[in-house]
């Protein structure tokens, strides 16, 4: 009679445990909002504003390049490289221009916003001109420099440009397009002179 009655209340005891409904820790409101951005009071609240502010942002860094592209021609030694950076110069002032077209075609005026990125792109290629010995192996570090910023230029030329689409403005769109073709072939053309010459003979400095 006793071990029988052990049995029960042992038996008793696990069907209580596996009754008990199993709770989960709900988060709270505070963990899920504590990584939320707020909003800035001029933040933009649809596309065209965003497509707008995006523009300003590209036309201080394209202006920010104007200035920074001599520099880094001046502290290059390769020909090939000196003369591909003097022809992207000639084509970033004229995509200034054509921001200015584009800032026209959508009844705006033309103004540029700071671009923390581009801004951190040019301080990151004169600290590689910095750090690196002059010749083949400084060369090789401005083309690296340069392209991060083709990359950068590539990718908000192509958004622009769909922004454009999608708000109806073939114009901007067009204009858009014909900067970005020549963003990459810029690139295109810096990774040939790396390939070239430039990269094997810096691999072969000591």
């Amino acid at each position: 009679m006793k071990t029988t009655a052990s049995k029960t209340k042992t038996t008793a005891t696990a069907t209580k445990r596996s009754t008990t409904p199993k709770t989960t820790a709900k988060p709270t409101a505070k963990s899920n909002t504590k990584s939320v951005i707020k909003p800035k009071k001029n933040a933009a609240d649809g596309l065209r504003e965003l497509f707008i502010d995006s523009l300003k942002d590209i036309y201080w860094a394209e202006k920010a390049l104007t200035k920074a592209l001599p520099k880094m021609a001046k502290n290059a030694t390769s020909e090939d490289l000196i003369t591909a950076i003097n022809h992207h110069l000639k084509q970033t002032e004229q995509h200034v221009l054509r921001l200015e077209q584009v800032f026209e075609s959508i009844g705006k005026k033309a103004v540029g916003k700071k671009c923390d990125a581009m801004e951190g792109l040019i301080k990151e290629g004169e600290g590689i001109v910095g750090e690196t010995e002059i010749g083949v192996v400084r060369d090789a570090g401005i083309i690296a420099a340069s392209q991060k910023i083709e990359h950068y230029e590539i990718a908000t030329y192509g958004t622009l440009r769909v922004f454009a689409d999608t708000l109806g403005e073939s114009r901007a769109s067009q204009i858009l397009s014909a900067t970005l073709d020549e963003e990459k072939n810029a690139d295109k053309m810096l990774t040939e002179i790396a390939e070239a010459s430039i990269n094997i003979q810096a691999a072969e400095e000591k």
